[in-house]
């Protein structure tokens, strides 16, 4: 099932660290998320595959029929592959579950994942992300570390949908953190030092 997405592996070089998925944007590949990946969370392992679905030509996780409007359908479908994906890759590899760090289409995929498959991710970093899915399943989420940045001066993603977002996840339990940030869609230094320390905190509570 690895050979199903285009992919790249990082093997982890810091004991301990938890890995993490690597989910891009839409137009992104499997290298574009590398870079902050290593900035994150430095020494670990990283697994970064490619969205499978294309949209004029660029690569993302789900189709949508609209901007802002999702094929829930094929959320469904291909957060069911990733998720198979991921416990494949998990074998291959020899990884602990891993902490997705999406932006956009990766956020949202991710997001999915999280609400339709409890327990392959270990937790998220959701850069950016939206409402997946209309009416999620009621998911066990306890303890499930999230953070999601959201950007103030975002033209995709209303305020109220990513606070509707929060909602689902806090709602099956997840430990959700959301902040929203003085900028748009793009990342900015806020967004990967606020993930940074908050990845870092998490080490060390498991380190406890």
């Amino acid at each position: 099932m690895t050979q199903s997405f285009i992919h790249r592996f990082q093997p982890g070089s810091a004991p301990g660290a938890a890995p993490l998925l690597l989910l891009h944007g839409t137009g992104g590949d499997e290298s574009d998320l590398l870079p902050l990946g290593a900035m994150l969370s430095p020494g670990a392992a990283l697994l970064s595959p490619r969205g499978r679905v294309l949209e004029h030509g660029m690569p993302r996780f789900f189709r949508r029929l609209a901007e802002g409007v999702f094929d829930e359908d094929d959320v469904r479908r291909r957060a069911a592959e990733l998720g198979d994906f991921v416990i494949e890759a998990r074998q291959r590899y020899d990884l602990a579950a891993p902490i997705a760090v999406g932006f956009s289409n990766g956020a949202n995929i991710a997001a999915a994942l999280l609400l339709l498959q409890p327990g392959v991710l270990s937790g998220a970093a959701l850069l950016r992300a939206m409402v997946p899915l209309s009416q999620p399943p009621a998911a066990d989420l306890t303890g499930t570390p999230v953070l999601m940045l959201s950007g103030v001066a975002d033209p995709i993603v209303p305020a109220a949908n990513a606070t509707q977002l929060a909602a689902q996840l806090s709602d099956r339990g997840a430990d959700v953190t959301h902040r929203t940030l003085p900028v748009g869609h793009q990342l900015s230094q806020a967004d990967v030092t606020l993930s940074r320390d908050w990845l870092a905190s998490l080490g060390q509570r498991a380190a406890a």
